[in-house]
Parts: C-alpha cells; structure tokens; sequence
C-alpha cells in the first residue's frame, strides 16, 4: 500500500467568503482561488482559526465544499454529506461511494430540543451468499488475488449511511449537497501532483478490470499528469442518480440492477438482494472518560472500546510526568497498546457475535489490565494472558472532521479498506469497489477467530474509531484519523497530547509517533524521535525500528466562539477551512 510522503506540506484555508465551487476545484490549495475570497496560507504548527464552522479533510477541495455549505446555511450533517460525496470524485483512494464507515453526530441543544449524540456504522456487510472457502486457495488459506477481486466486494454502505444522516439531521436539500460532486466529476478536476501519483501506480493493479482502467486512465492507456483536468462521466451520471432518488437511486432499481451485474460478472456474489436489504445500524456512542473530559466512541464494529481501552490504563499512570517522547512515556504507550490488541479478539460483528463492548471500555476492566504493565521491562505474547471483560458489561482510509456555527458536530470516517479498494469498478457506473471481505478471519489456523468469522450477512470489523471530545458537555475536539492497523495507536497519542500534555491540536497532530502491535511485534517509530531513546527501549526488551508516516488527523478543536482547525500534513493536500 502506498504511503504519503513524509514532510509534505499541508495548507490551512482561512475562508472569509467561499469562491463558487466550478471556480474553486481547479485551483491549486496553495494560492488564492481566482474569482474568490480564500486566503491561503501555509500552517504547520498553529491551527486555522473560523467563527462561522470548520471544516477539515484530507482533501482541500473537498474541504472547500463542505464550508460552502456552511456559509450557504447548511449545518454539520449537510456539510458532511457534501464533502462524502465530494471525497469520492478528488480522493478516490478512500473518498467513496463502494465502500463504507463511522459517522459520529452531536446536534447541539435548539429551540427547547434536548442534545442529540448518535454513532451511525454504515461499513461493509457480507452478502447473504457468503461461504467460508469464498476468498479461500486450493490450499485453505486466504488467496489474496481473490480479496482483490468482485469476490472480496462486501455490500456498499455509504450512499445508505449519507442518507441516513441527512434524514435524521439535514436542513438542505439532499440533491443541493450531491450537486459540487456532480459538478466537479462532470467538469473535472485538475490533479494535484499527489492525487495524480497515487492513481497513476494503479495501474499494475487495475490491469484486469477493463472499467477501472478506463476510468482512472487515458484511452491510450497513460496516466493522467498533475495539472491535467480528470473527467468522470459515468460517476457523475451515478451521482446524479442519487441526487435525484435519494438511497433507492443505489440500491435499487436500474443502477442496483447493473452493479450487481457488474459485480457478478467478475466473479462476485453481490446481487440485488443484497443491496436492497442493506441498512446502516444507528446506535447511542459508545461513551467513556479520561481525565474529566467525556468521550464519544464509534461502538464496534469500529474500534472505539479498543481506544477507550487504551485510555482508561493509561489514566492509571502519571503520563504528563513521564515526559512526552521519554523513553518512560514509549514504554508505557508501547506496553499498553500490547493489552488493547489482546483484547481485540473480542471485537466482531452481527449476526453470530456480540461484543463485550461496555466490559472493554470500563474503568474497572482497564484496573486490571494495567496490573500487567511492569516500569523496567516490555511484555512478550505469552505474558499477555487472555483478559475477560465480561463482568464488566453493564491504509488507505479518510476522515473527515466538521462543527458548526450552532455546535452541532460530525466525525467522519470512511474507506475503500485498502487503497482504492479492490481495483475493480461495475462497468458503466464509475464506482470504485471496496475490498472490506478481507477484513474477515479467512482460512486455516482462523478458527480462533470467532468474532470476524465469515458467515452469510455478517457486518465487516474495522480499526476505524472517529471520536468527539466534550467538554462541560459541548465539542471540545472532534478528530479521526485513517491509517489501517495504525489508526488505533494515533488516536490514542493524539488525546495523549491534547490532554496530557496540552499541545494545540495542531502541535497535537505533528508529534512523531509510534505504534506497537501486539504479542512480540516490533515498536515502530516515525522519524522525529532522537536516536538516543532506541538503545534504552531495547534494553526494556522492545524490539525498535523506524516506519514511515502513521495516519493523517484531522482535527478541530473549539475554544468558545472559535473553531480551531489542523490539518495533519502527512497528507501532502489536507486542508483545514475555517468560516466567518
């Protein structure tokens, strides 16, 4: 999987008035949008600062969409349905409509109507004609030539969770907020040299599908250049579907009809039956603490309880006192992220598996786990017993981080699972497919794995956990972040340093960082820390090595009447687009 380029610059958009979107989409992130009032300018350590909302993606245009909606009135949801539709045109490697995610929502109090928090999982689901030997090798193990194929499709979900959002939640009509994607795949977009980069190492991948080759290069088979304006008609005629018929323009009808075909064609088992039956699960958040500040989770299938895990051990030690970037602080981090992927054994989905979600995500259960932690050596596998939280019950992804003028708060993660998915795409709709079926425990030596065992119908597991911090019960930092088996560790280290150590959310986000597996894995470290510290984790037993950038927050924090926006520059063309 492609990673970003470590360095890059990200630029924050401090937007006074919105230029019009057509004008806007062919203009680099880095200079004023002709025809508008956008002053840009580069942000690397200090936050863009709005009154009127913020709006931060990993994607400038699609960020410049969503505060269009803003200033136009809109609210949270409405921006976030604009910039998810939005993502799927510029940022096709993770911005989707075949793919799936987490939305957190919190409308704030209005007119006499209480507060409402609702966690939204919208991710991939089996189809009802699964087998256990469907991704499976002559012999028995996981064939991953077929997890990139139509078989490893799982059911789309986010046109469905949009929907749903925007039913719940939206104040503008939907076909206005599908309108800048339709705009932007029809007119086209010029590529940043990022963007035109990562489709162009596709096409190894894309070699066997004749659809997705000719929707992400030219008729004679090159790449298209940064600079050169990318057209995509048959994802616009797709939107406009959409736009007109709401979730059925997708899941049923004529469009349902010939992405099933296109999906059976390939070897598939995705039929129609399938897509119409396909609905998101709506649920309250998955609610916990650290130090007095109240945090929403994404509950599972996402991975909310293995960071609240995280975070209930780590309140059982002095983390400020250790030191940020100390090899105390590293061990610590390092030792604890250990028990968390223990105890992810235990996070599956519907309908053969129920999470002890309440039990992973309890002060109590995270009592006795810390015991394990010793200050002057690391755990190996077999000292990481089995934990039971049941007393207790009572690469390459995107996120996207939006709040409102009235408070109201959208955390947003989506994903094709890997980078552009599973390289496949329905002929005749431009929808890039995911490839989220592998996600599930396949083949020999898997037995284990009862709760992503794959069975007909079965709702797909995630690393993904997109949060809201809350503080005296109002937003105080909404944040997310894609990264795949990275996306844990970050999330943790990011609430670390806006709590702990009280960096501002963009400083929060430009530490180096590290990530530690579980079992005997190795600690890896982003470049950044001083080569001092590796001789002395290694002597705690850590087995240290250098990795390349993990994750890409995107964050906003929300300090009164001001919107603090960072956009992680991990992601060469980030942005964080604050209103007045």
């Amino acid at each position: 999987m492609r990673g970003p380029r470590r360095g890059a610059l990200s630029f924050a958009l401090l937007s006074l008035a919105i230029a019009p979107i057509a004008q806007a989409q062919e203009e680099p992130a880095s200079k004023p949008v002709s025809g508008g009032d956008i002053v840009a300018y580069e942000q690397i350590h200090k936050p863009a600062i709005g009154r009127g909302g913020m709006v931060v993606s990993q994607n400038a245009i699609a960020a410049r969409v969503g505060a269009d909606i803003l200033r136009r009135g809109g609210n949270a949801v409405d921006a976030a349905v604009a910039v998810g539709f939005a993502l799927a045109v510029v940022l096709p490697r993770a911005g989707n409509i075949g793919g799936g995610g987490y939305m957190l929502v919190h409308m704030a109090p209005k007119n006499g109507k209480p507060a409402v928090d609702l966690a939204i999982d919208y991710y991939g689901q089996a189809s009802r004609n699964t087998t256990p030997d469907l991704l499976l090798d002559a012999k028995g193990k996981f064939d991953r030539a077929k997890g990139y194929s139509m078989k490893g499709v799982s059911i789309p979900g986010t046109v469905a969770g949009l929907w749903e959002a925007h039913q719940r939640f939206g104040s503008l009509p939907w076909g206005a907020l599908i309108a800048p994607a339709i705009a932007l795949a029809e007119k086209g977009v010029a590529l940043s040299d990022d963007e035109a980069q990562a489709n162009a190492e596709q096409k190894k991948d894309m070699a066997d599908d004749p659809a997705a080759l000719a929707v992400y290069f030219k008729p004679d088979g090159s790449a298209y250049k940064p600079g050169e304006v990318w057209k995509q008609p048959d994802l616009a005629a797709t939107l406009k579907l959409i736009a007109a018929k709401g979730r059925d323009g997708f899941y049923t009808g004529a469009f349902a009809r010939k992405l099933a075909a296109g999906i059976k064609a390939g070897g598939g088992i995705i039929d129609t039956v399938d897509l119409a039956g396909y609905r998101p699960i709506v649920s309250s958040p998955i609610w916990s603490s650290y130090r007095g500040y109240r945090i929403a989770y994404m509950p599972p299938t996402a991975s909310g309880v293995s960071v609240a895990e995280a975070m209930n051990i780590l309140e059982k030690f002095p983390v400020r006192e250790k030191g940020w970037g100390s090899v105390a602080n590293l061990h610590l981090l390092a030792e604890t992220m250990k028990i968390v992927w223990s105890d992810r054994r235990l996070v599956g989905g519907a309908p053969d598996w129920k999470t002890p979600a309440t039990g992973l995500a309890s002060k109590g259960y995270a009592a006795e786990r810390a015991k394990l932690i010793r200050p002057d050596r690391s755990l190996g596998e077999k000292e990481v017993p089995d934990g039971n939280p049941y007393p207790y019950e009572s690469k390459d992804t995107t996120h996207f981080s939006i709040v409102d003028a009235a408070g109201d708060a959208v955390s947003n993660t989506y994903t094709l699972s890997a980078s552009y998915g599973a390289h496949v795409v329905a002929p005749g709709t431009g929808v890039l497919l995911n490839n989220s079926l592998g996600n599930l425990a396949w083949g020999k030596g898997r037995d284990q794995d009862k709760a992503t065992a794959p069975v007909p119908g079965k709702r797909v597991g995630s690393t993904i956990t997109p949060m809201i911090v809350f503080r005296d019960d109002r937003p105080w930092l909404v944040t997310g972040t894609p990264g795949g088996g990275y996306i844990i560790a970050t999330m943790v280290q990011m609430l670390s340093n806006v709590i702990d150590f009280r960096l501002n959310v963009a400083e929060a986000a430009e530490r180096p960082r590290m990530n530690q597996a579980g079992g005997d894995g190795a600690l890896e470290l982003e470049q950044g820390y001083s080569p001092d510290i590796v001789p002395l984790l290694e002597a705690k037993g850590h087995k240290v090595r250098p990795s390349n950038t993990m994750g890409s927050v995107q964050s906003i924090m929300v300090d009164g009447d001001r919107f603090m926006g960072a956009a992680d520059t991990r992601r060469p063309d980030a942005a964080a687009v604050g209103v007045r």
